[in-house]
């Protein structure tokens, strides 16, 4: 752990976010509120008596479906990376997110909202120093199996590049790299949606996940022919209002991406999410192919493994 040029930052007041929650469905109104140095991130449900904190920290992982969940004694928040990754990428170290429900807030399935709630209460800087993991030796995750690897090598600050490859024509191999945190995070990465594949959507809510999911949260990627009788069943899942379409790009109901490789910032923005799980910001490049939340949590563990001399 070494020291940067740099102060601790917090926000300037609160700023809040309402929506429902991807997976629970439920309504929930996130608040990021200013916090004292060295406090961290933590984060509170304030619809339990005594509103009980629970620090962002590889530790409380307790689920990693679809979305990395976090607990402590009994209390769970649902869905917590794109909460995580909007504090990381705007470089924000200090901050109590209150949470009304079980689950943070999917908005349009993206980070964009939260980064411009941060951004619009402005950083104020604190008195302390802003420590960082200087990564001096390489620390690398494998999955023969799966094809996954991620790993960290040293860099003279924190950079993200990322690799996915689907059989797909509306996907296919895509790859997207942040050089500058700072400067690229809010335009290039925050925007990027959550996706899934067509093929997934009845296993996932069979596992009680996506029941906040609509087309207006979410982009649904067409691996597979639409069948016949399946519209009002997808019309019903999704909250479409208008007729169900194969989309000509692949993409259900024809919905425009905002990037060309949009499904890979949206996988850039939760490993950013899931690496502030390690509970000190990175400086070095993280390299990852393929990975997914599971592989994330992994290779947070490793690094704390690795550095816990200086953790």
């Amino acid at each position: 752990m070494t020291k940067t040029n740099r102060k601790q930052r917090t926000i300037g007041g609160p700023v809040s976010c309402t929506g429902v929650g991807l997976h629970t469905g439920v309504e929930s109104t996130i608040t990021f509120n200013p916090a004292p140095e060295n406090y961290g991130i933590q984060f509170s449900r304030t619809d339990i008596k005594g509103s009980p904190e629970i620090r962002a920290d590889i530790q409380h992982v307790m689920d990693i479906s679809r979305g990395t969940t976090i607990g402590q004694n009994g209390v769970k928040i649902h869905t917590v990376e794109h909460a995580l990754a909007a504090v990381s990428g705007l470089r924000i170290d200090n901050v109590l997110i209150e949470l009304t429900a079980k689950e943070a807030p999917v908005m349009d399935g993206s980070a964009k909202d939260f980064v411009d709630a941060l951004q619009s209460a402005n950083f104020i800087e604190q008195n302390k120093d802003r420590h960082v993991l200087e990564i001096s030796k390489p620390v690398v995750y494998s999955d023969p199996k799966k094809g996954i690897d991620i790993h960290v090598v040293p860099a003279d600050r924190f950079r993200v590049t990322f690799l996915v490859e689907y059989p797909l024509p509306a996907l296919g191999t895509q790859y997207e790299a942040i050089y500058n945190m700072e400067e690229d995070f809010a335009r290039d990465v925050a925007p990027a949606r959550t996706f899934c594949f067509l093929s997934e959507v009845e296993k996932l809510r069979e596992k009680g996940l996506i029941k906040g999911g609509s087309l207006s949260n979410a982009v649904v990627i067409l691996d597979r022919r639409i069948k016949n009788g399946e519209i009002n069943h997808l019309r019903n899942l999704f909250g479409i209002q208008d007729q169900v379409i194969q989309g000509q790009n692949g993409i259900l109901n024809g919905k425009v991406l905002r990037f060309h490789n949009e499904p890979v910032r949206h996988k850039t923005l939760d490993l950013i999410g899931d690496l502030a799980l390690l509970g000190i910001s990175i400086r070095g490049h993280v390299t990852a192919a393929r990975s997914g939340h599971a592989s994330n949590v992994e290779f947070v563990k490793m690094i704390r493994k690795e550095y816990k001399e200086q953790l």
